[in-house]
């Protein structure tokens, strides 16, 4: 038998005292109890009567339900009503008193107020990482959730609730990940949600994906227009992220078009937010590239290491291969698995490498962004499973970060170069060493960039030519 009723009801204490007594004294007769604080009474009977089509006005609620053969509860009825049916079926009824009725009402309401206050405590030990991700819709989300629900990324005793951020006209296609992602039940999947109202954004954000991107036709418009579209996503993301987000919020800018642009444009509208928290993926990119000499030297690709990208990650970039290594080669010479040989050792066709994988490079942009969304989201959800707990030991990452000098790179643009995770930070691996041809290929990627730097905040000068000189600054 089920007894609700508000906590500080006297007629629900009465009820439960007699129902007390049944259980104690009749083997098979069962007691389950539901409180609910008096200011949410009202709605909880309004709906658990809709559900089972009763009609009942008061508290308690008392109903029986027959466990082993399911169907919905069978309702008894209020206090009077279980009264005359405890008399009826097993001769004993209750001869409470008033004041003891008022007496174990306040007892219950204090051990109810007691009982969510500590509920409350424990909830607030359990904080799931929350994750906003923009751009919802994009087939690249749909392939990130798995990755980031299952544990690998941020560890198996992490809880996320993931927010996906998109307009009104994809709310469908929300619903349905949002569907797909409970199905699959993950264990460490705490919540999902859709948001389509911009103003709620990045609430609590520990984490923000940003996925926008800008379909380039450069037939149909300028590219001044097209980083003038970039500038707009960003200007109103960066000051929602500052308001709404926790002052550790790591921004992730990835896509495939502007992707650096999109980082720089984030730290320049949000100011507030700290530089070295926002970063660029370029992995999709370096995963390519060590694919493409994975398959020239008839290995796995994942033998491949610390394939660097410089420069603008979704535009003209250079893959340096200068320190790259491989592991697991099968050559003349072998050695335990920890064992590199260098790659360009390796391959005895230098004709390859400065014809056809240069012009490889040249297609590689185009490739990666004709991904349907597998590629981007494993890059992403290893760059972030690096950022928490730190990449493999003297392993290269290449990321988009904002430069303060290094390698001789101009200061103030974001440029993908080597670094290294370490204890929740990364650093870039100034210790590397390159040859004057590469310091110069590095110039000539910085100019392209300074250039869409310097066209976004003439966008920016437009809009607020008092803030513009400040950011340029």
């Amino acid at each position: 038998t089920v007894f609700t009723g508000k906590a500080n009801c006297p007629y629900y204490a009465k009820a439960e005292q007699l129902a007390d007594y049944l259980q104690a004294n009749l083997p098979d007769f069962r007691v389950h109890k539901i409180i609910q604080h008096p200011d949410k009474w009202e709605q909880w009977l309004h709906d658990i009567c809709e559900m089972n089509g009763w009609e009942h006005k008061r508290s308690p609620i008392i109903w029986r339900e027959l466990l082993d053969r399911g169907g919905k509860g069978l309702l008894l009825g209020g206090v009077n009503d279980f009264l005359e049916y405890a008399q009826h079926y097993y001769g004993i009824t209750s001869m409470m008193l008033s004041e003891e009725m008022l007496d174990i009402a306040e007892e219950n309401m204090q051990a109810h107020i007691e009982v969510e206050k500590e509920e409350e405590e424990i909830k607030s030990l359990i904080k799931p990482l929350q994750i906003w991700i923009t751009s919802a819709s994009a087939p690249m989300c749909y392939q990130l959730i798995p990755l980031l629900a299952n544990g690998e990324v941020f560890g198996m005793t992490t809880e996320i609730s993931i927010h996906l951020l998109d307009t009104d006209q994809f709310k469908e296609v929300l619903c349905g990940i949002i569907m797909e992602a409970e199905d699959m039940a993950f264990p460490l999947l705490r919540s999902i949600s859709k948001h389509t109202e911009i103003d709620e954004a990045f609430i609590q954000a520990d984490i923000v994906i940003v996925l926008d991107d800008v379909l380039l036709n450069h037939e149909v418009q300028s590219l001044e227009n097209y980083i003038r579209e970039v500038s707009d996503i960003c200007q109103v993301y960066a000051p929602l992220i500052e308001k709404n987000a926790k002052s550790e919020v790591r921004v992730i800018s990835s896509g495939k078009t502007f992707v650096n642009l999109k980082a720089l444009m984030i730290m320049t509208y949000g100011p507030s937010i700290k530089p070295e928290n926002v970063i660029a993926i370029a992995t999709s990119w370096e995963s390519a590239a060590k694919a493409m000499l994975a398959r020239k030297l008839n290995m796995n690709s994942a033998g491949v290491k610390d394939v660097i990208i410089w420069g603008n990650i979704t535009g003209c970039n250079y893959i340096d291969l200068s320190h790259a290594k491989l592991y697991g080669y099968d050559c003349a010479i072998w050695g335990p698995a920890n064992f590199p040989r260098p790659l360009l050792n390796m391959i005895y066709d230098s004709k390859w490498i400065h014809s056809e994988f240069l012009s490889a490079q040249r297609s590689l942009n185009s490739r990666v962004c004709r991904c349907v969304g597998m590629l981007p989201a494993h890059a992403i959800a290893t760059v972030l499973r690096y950022w928490y707990h730190g990449s493999p030991p003297g392993e290269i990452v290449s990321v988009g970060i904002l430069t303060k000098g290094q390698f001789c790179i101009p200061e103030g643009i974001v440029f993908s170069m080597p670094v290294r995770f370490q204890n929740g930070n990364w650093e870039v691996m100034t210790e590397l060493e390159i040859n004057e041809m590469t310091q110069e290929v590095l110039g000539c990627l910085a100019h392209e960039l300074i250039q869409e730097k310097l066209v976004a905040l003439k966008e920016i000068k437009e809009l607020h030519p008092y803030g513009a000189d400040e950011i340029s600054s």
